[in-house]
């Protein structure tokens, strides 16, 4: 499985089963850390986690899924923002430990649906979970955290203000790789503009060594925060798949036969971050954009890619600099980032061509989008359901039951009666 084929330097498309020589791969699987590096820390960052465990999972992870999907699909796990917001209340109500917790259902689930895809094929999600289900959740998921953006940006307002334009002005003005990495340029830029202002506490830096073992953390499991992480499901599956179909048309490959492996491969890694004490892991668009720029879609780029963020995550000081990030700076770029989550939900109901002319699709999605915008709480003994949690049920019930009723009626009616549900009305 651990074999590529060697290809001249001056190869115009490098396949996943192909490599150009050493020096070469490693320099490329370098340029993929930094392109993960931006989004990767911020999300352990945010959610008071420590950086360089995360890092270090990232990186096991990535091993992991590159052996569970046979080395065929080029992929870098990173941390997921789909968990920040039942991450923040886990960790406020219940501590660290059950957040973990939440991890490692949030994987063996995923690894389930992983399973079931791998035997049946996709379709039965298209049923259960249409473009405009799956749309609605992953939208909501981004707008829910607004207000933590919002609170962030307000601690130190010049510098968020510096790593929100830089971050725009990056991706408008420059193309390819530079383009990509819009996020780890801006963060860099905000961050030496607090430290000039004096914003930066570096007293944890300067005592921090050179060489060691990053924190782990065990999980904790706590049934009343397990809803709290169930959407985030919806999520990677979404994530995953598009993925799978984008380094399709990329290569020119069939790899619709190993989704059911993605999915199995991104819950165990995220299962394994759960066990030690990092972030919940998801495929990264960062690298596909690398890819797309380069045209070297070799697994072993991501191998040393892989080794790298492990051998980085060996530094408590790399781990230092990283949390001293001042929550202006981490404000400046989540205004981006976390718009840019419920951009994907949009996304999904574009390309899908969802149709909201139709009242099934409408209700589908303005009562979830709400729901998860305000942040509705409901109490159930010891359960908490929070808006992400409350929306994504919401979106399931008003489509399947919509269409229920809607089948139901015409079921009884007279022909010349029915009203579709598709009907706009008047």
């Amino acid at each position: 499985m651990l074999s590529w084929k060697p290809v001249p330097a001056d190869a115009t498309v490098v396949a996943p089963d192909e490599r150009l020589s050493w020096p070469r791969t490693i320099g490329i699987g370098a340029q993929h850390v930094v392109a993960m590096f931006g989004a990767t820390f911020l999300v352990p960052v945010l959610t008071g986690f420590p950086p360089s465990t995360t890092l270090l999972f990232s990186g096991i992870g990535t091993i992991a899924f590159l052996i569970v999907t046979g080395n065929r699909l080029p992929s870098y796990l990173g941390s997921s923002f789909a968990v920040i917001a039942p991450v923040t209340a886990a960790v406020g109500a219940h501590g660290t430990g059950s957040a973990l917790g939440g991890f490692m259902v949030l994987g063996a689930v995923l690894i389930a649906i992983g399973a079931l895809v791998h035997l049946v094929g996709t379709h039965w999600i298209d049923v259960v979970l249409p473009p405009v289900v799956t749309g609605a959740i992953v939208a909501l998921i981004g707008f829910n955290l607004a207000p933590s953006a919002k609170d962030n940006f307000e601690k130190g307002p010049i510098a968020g203000l510096v790593t929100l334009v830089l971050m725009v002005v990056v991706l408008a003005f420059f193309r390819g790789l530079l383009g990509r990495l819009a996020i780890f340029l801006a963060v860099v830029v905000g961050y030496l503009v607090a430290l000039a202002m004096g914003d930066v506490d570096t007293s944890a830096i300067a005592s921090a060594a050179w060489i060691g073992f990053p924190d782990f953390h065990t999980p904790s499991f706590n049934l009343a925060v397990l809803p709290l992480f169930l959407p985030a499901v919806i999520a990677l599956v979404a994530e995953n798949i598009g993925h799978v179909k984008s380094v399709s048309q990329m290569t020119g490959r069939d790899l619709d036969p190993v989704t059911g492996r993605a999915l199995m491969g991104d819950g165990l890694a995220t299962m394994f971050a759960g066990a030690g004490g990092g972030t919940a892991t998801t495929t990264y668009a960062e690298n596909i954009g690398v890819m797309a720029a380069t045209r070297i879609y070799s697994t072993a780029a991501y191998w040393v890619a892989a080794i790298v963020a492990i051998a980085l995550s060996l530094c408590p000081k790399i781990g230092a600099v990283i949390s001293a990030i001042p929550p202006g700076v981490l404000g400046g770029a989540t205004v981006v980032l976390y718009g840019l989550v419920a951009i994907v939900g949009v996304r999904i109901w574009l390309t899908n061509h969802v149709d909201f002319a139709k009242p099934v699709n409408q209700m589908t999605a303005a009562i979830p989008l709400i729901i998860g915008i305000a942040d509705f709480t409901w109490k159930a003994g010891d359960l908490v359901f929070t808006g992400i949690s409350l929306g994504s049920i919401a979106a399931l019930l008003v489509y399947h039951g919509m269409r229920l009723l809607t089948a139901a009626r015409d079921g009884v009616g007279r022909p010349q009666e029915r009203e579709s549900v598709d009907q706009v009305p008047r």
